[in-house]
């Protein structure tokens, strides 16, 4: 039987979270803010994060592109949750709330790895990489945030 592995953080933006949701949801921020080996395709049409649109998440390694193919199985103001399936099997879940100063960022990936051979190689080589690089684009995502806030007005 697959682990369920759960990647959970927050982090506190100085921007409204309709400012904040555009980041996590408009392509173009998006890959200003993800890490540079991973991209965000359309998949089969335009770009669409609205309840049951698809993407996929591409990682860029050499020789492989390892592909995940998302949709969007929960979506409301200030929340959107990608559900996925391809080497990994989950979710990602991004919500924002309000407070009195910007918004509080709730990011919970969680997922297992069906894949005996690719789950033992996550476990023993990606996992650390992936919980400081998710810690790492949140503060990108951060910077992306409050400069669109300051943009934006």
């Amino acid at each position: 039987m697959a682990t369920t592995r759960i990647f959970e953080q927050a982090i506190t933006i100085a921007a409204r979270a309709t400012t904040v949701e555009r980041c996590i949801t408009a392509r173009s921020l998006m890959h200003q803010w993800l890490n540079p080996a991973l991209r965000c395709e359309p998949f089969e049409t335009d770009w669409d994060t609205a309840l049951g649109g698809k993407s996929r998440f591409i990682l860029n390694l050499p020789l492989i592109e390892p592909t995940l193919i998302s949709t969007v199985i929960e979506r409301q103001p200030g929340l959107i949750v990608w559900g996925f399936d391809g080497f990994f099997e989950g979710c990602d879940r991004w919500q924002c709330q309000p407070t009195d100063t910007g918004t509080q960022l709730l990011n919970r990936f969680e997922f297992t790895i069906p894949n005996p051979l690719v789950a033992f190689g996550f476990d023993a080589v990606a996992a650390r990489w992936t919980k400081r690089d998710m810690e790492a684009q949140l503060q990108r995502l951060k910077q992306v945030a409050e400069r669109e806030e300051i943009l934006k007005g």
